[in-house]
């Protein structure tokens, strides 16, 4: 059994892409592999088929290993709900709010469930590929870290490192993460991968061979630029847009101090007939055909800034003249007429006034709705599929009218009188396209058409296996992963 262990010089270096291009890569070679996140920071998840939470990232990543995904792949989830605290989730089910200080103390028995997954894991494939999290020169979080080098301290599994090339600086992140780590840490290391490079690789040459010679360390391999490579972001709202037609259906999506799961909203980015546009803070709601209501992981204080922002009276305002409103999860929930939180899970216990477009109220309860599920839109009877992570319970005369029937019996979201207010508790509304050309057609888009999201993220998990291939020493790899380092495709072809 072997574990190799993917870290990077700062948060956005490229482990998660490289995480799953090595478990594709494996995969090609006929090696059973899983990804593996002992601690991950972020409010995009996932649901397994056994009922729990991990990060959207292990979840892509376990489809480019061509297993299902499971809890043991990202033991330990945080899901921040203010600037200094977190719900922190273990083996897929939340156990409570911690703030830093006391998720600190924590850590020892955080650490418990982080290596018994691992050795869960390591028992049922014989390789494992590790993603770190952040950066394992942050000294303030040294002590008692479970994420990145006490990790592979605890566990004695090799180490490379990933640079982002494109921010600027590569050689001075590698080497100063280098040089902040422990002797012992510094010979884990095995290697560097740098990322997302652009241009004729003979003038990084001499960098390469410096860096090569300064730190003693091999470089592993470069990976170029890819301008059109869609994988979903682990936490940074990925605003790229795919080619658009001239006319096209213009989306807004309203971005929340605490948006969660703004994967949603990949598919739509992608689509060549959506001009999607996500609108931060300071900014105004422009006109559109369809606004949003993103999930949230602190529904009344996004609420709150929401009406801050001066939102909903925008939102008003496009109701008046025509428009469609659709809200996801805590989107949903916001349309209520309130919105009650008698437990204090997401701030201070209280109820506050929803939006007022749906006769209904939410109560937010201790235990989560955590789900795989499919059904049919009531918008033309298209099918659906997607997931469910809310720890709320909706009541009201609009639930009578419901947005999504599921195949379980039970009924989802609602969609008012008039049609022009919808929302449900449903992720990956957009996925399967005959239910992103359903609303689509319903938001104004008469000849909408389908858009195969999972065929383009498997086209992209292959292309980047392909990159591994051809940019990266594989022999190299073979031999930190503990297999036979067989050819060296680079070497067989020069």
């Amino acid at each position: 059994m072997s574990s190799l262990m993917v870290q990077g010089t700062t948060s956005d270096a490229g482990k998660s892409t490289l995480v799953s291009a090595l478990c594709r890569w494996l995969v090609r070679q006929g090696v059973n592999v899983a990804p593996f996140k002992p601690q991950n920071m972020a409010l995009n998840a996932a649901v397994t088929e056994e009922g729990g939470e991990i990060g959207r990232a292990q979840a892509v990543q376990a489809q480019a290993a061509r297993i299902p995904a499971h809890t043991d792949m990202n033991p330990i989830l945080l899901k921040p709900n203010s600037d200094v605290g977190a719900q922190v989730i273990i083996q897929g089910q939340p156990i409570g709010n911690m703030d830093a200080v006391a998720y600190h103390a924590y850590k020892p028995v955080a650490m418990q469930a982080v290596l018994a997954a691992h050795q869960r894991l390591s028992a049922r494939y014989p390789v494992v590929v590790v993603e770190g999290a952040g950066s394992p020169a942050e000294i303030n979080l040294r002590e008692g870290d479970i994420a990145n080098m006490g990790f592979a301290e605890a566990v004695d599994c090799p180490v490379i490192i990933v640079a982002d090339i494109d921010k600027g600086g590569v050689f001075a992140h590698l080497v100063g993460t280098l040089e902040l780590l422990s002797a012992s840490e510094q010979a884990r290391v095995q290697g560097f991968v740098i990322n997302r490079f652009r241009g004729d690789i003979a003038l990084l040459e001499p960098g390469l061979r410096w860096l090569e010679a300064r730190t003693g360390k091999s470089v592993i391999g470069v990976l170029p630029y890819l301008q059109d490579l869609h994988l979903e972001a682990e936490d940074a709202v990925d605003t790229r847009q795919a080619p658009k037609r001239q006319e096209c259906l213009k989306v807004v999506v309203p971005v929340l101090p605490r948006i969660s799961n703004h994967t949603d909203f990949d598919p739509l980015r992608l689509h060549p007939q959506v001009e999607l546009q996500f609108v931060g803070p300071g900014q105004s709601i422009p006109l559109a055909d369809l606004i949003i209501l993103p999930g949230s992981k602190s529904v009344a204080a996004d609420l709150a800034f929401l009406r801050e922002q001066g939102w909903e009276s925008a939102l008003q305002r496009h109701l008046r003249y025509g428009g469609k409103l659709l809200g996801i999860c805590g989107g949903f929930q916001m349309l209520g007429a309130e919105l009650a939180d008698p437990l204090g899970l997401e701030g201070p216990p209280g109820s506050v006034p929803g939006l007022g477009l749906l006769a209904m109220r939410t109560e937010l309860q201790a235990a989560k709705q955590l789900t795989n599920v499919t059904g049919v839109l009531s918008l033309g009877q298209a099918a659906v599929s997607g997931y469910e992570i809310h720890a709320g319970v909706s009541l009201g005369a609009a639930l009578e009218k419901p947005l999504v029937q599921l195949s379980s019996g039970r009924r989802d979201g609602a969609l008012s009188e008039d049609g022009q207010v919808a929302g449900c508790y449903l992720h990956g509304l957009f996925e399967q396209p005959a239910a992103q050309q359903a609303i689509l057609r319903w938001a104004g888009l008469t000849q909408a058409e389908g858009l195969d999201y999972a065929a383009l993220r498997e086209r992209d998990l292959e292309r980047l296996a392909d990159l591994v291939e051809a940019h990266l020493d594989t022999a190299m790899l073979r031999r930190l992963c503990g297999l036979n380092p067989g050819i060296n495709v680079m070497e067989s072809e020069s």
